[in-house]
């Protein structure tokens, strides 16, 4: 049976869909109750800082979906996703659990800022457990450009990678990488970097934008620092802020530009094109993508 933590998120949703599809055992770990309802699953409520209810989650369990939150806007202290994403693996080397299937970023690395560095130190915790683990390494999330925030007051897009093309996933290929690594015979020890089957520039986005609404949509540059001046201004730490810029100028930079094709080699089908994105989430883009009547 398989544990899924995050199972109302975007990645957890996807997962929970198509592991009902195919008949597969398991149960979805949540915080919100009526969310939990909404799954149409089997659930637990439950948190990553209540080790008691993660042992209810996990009895019964031999395999687990590690996912949750990314980095928060603390300063000067350590992410707190370390130490809870610590807990719940401890708690399932203790229920018996011989397989964890765990999210992580691409690029994660020692030193690294934010979800990056705070990654590479959970998974070096998962890799020394004991426990059989495979690691997925995602690009930028494709659902990122159907939030709020993705868009200016007027409708256009907000552009912080400048002319670097970026190689962004729809989560439903996440969930799909995660769900044949944890219902199949391979792909333990070993880590996977997960992309679309192309990378775009924001230019390219905004086009492509354009032709699923049928109306023109545009840009307005947001560069990093520009971004993390913005961040400040709405009250955030500065330190965050300053961390995230240095991860999009790295974005910039080109460090997500090279797509890679192993979505293909896990699921045996390509990885979702941004376009076919689009075209199955074209009400939630209608719904964020205009400009604001103020």
């Amino acid at each position: 049976m398989i544990l899924v933590t995050g199972a109302t998120g975007c990645i957890g949703k996807s997962l929970v869909g198509q592991l009902n599809q195919n008949g597969v055992e398991f149960r979805a770990l949540v915080r919100d109750e009526v969310k939990g309802r909404a799954l149409g699953c089997d659930f637990v409520v439950g948190d990553f800082d209540d080790r008691d209810s993660l042992a209810a989650a996990l009895e019964g369990a031999d395999r687990l979906f590690l996912n949750g939150p990314g980095a928060e806007p603390v300063n000067g202290e350590q992410q707190p996703m370390i130490r809870r994403q610590k807990s719940v693996i401890d708690a399932a080397l203790k229920a018996g659990v011989t397989h964890v299937v765990k999210v992580s970023v691409w690029h994660a690395r020692q030193g690294a800022k934010l979800s990056q560095g705070a990654h590479w130190e959970i998974d070096e915790y998962l890799k020394a457990s004991g426990l059989d683990w495979s690691l997925l390494h995602p690009a930028g999330f494709m659902q990122n450009f159907i939030a709020p925030s993705a868009f200016a007051p007027d409708g256009s897009l907000l552009s912080s990678y400048g002319t670097s093309p970026v190689a962004h996933i729809d989560c439903h290929d996440i969930a799909a990488c995660g769900a044949a690594l944890l219902t199949g015979a391979t792909g333990r020890g070993k880590s996977f970097v997960l992309t679309g089957s192309e990378a775009l520039t924001d230019t390219e986005v905004a086009d492509r934008m354009s032709s699923a609404l049928g109306r023109a949509v545009g840009r307005v540059e947001l560069p990093a620092d520009s971004l993390a001046a913005a961040m400040r201004a709405q009250g955030l730490p500065t330190e965050f802020a300053e961390d995230l810029a240095v991860l999009v100028k790295e974005v910039a930079a080109g460090s997500q530009a090279t797509p890679t094709t192993t979505v293909h080699a896990i699921t045996g089908r390509p990885a979702r094109t941004f376009d076919a994105f689009l075209s199955a989430n074209l009400q939630s883009l209608r719904a964020v993508a205009v400009p604001s009547k103020r």
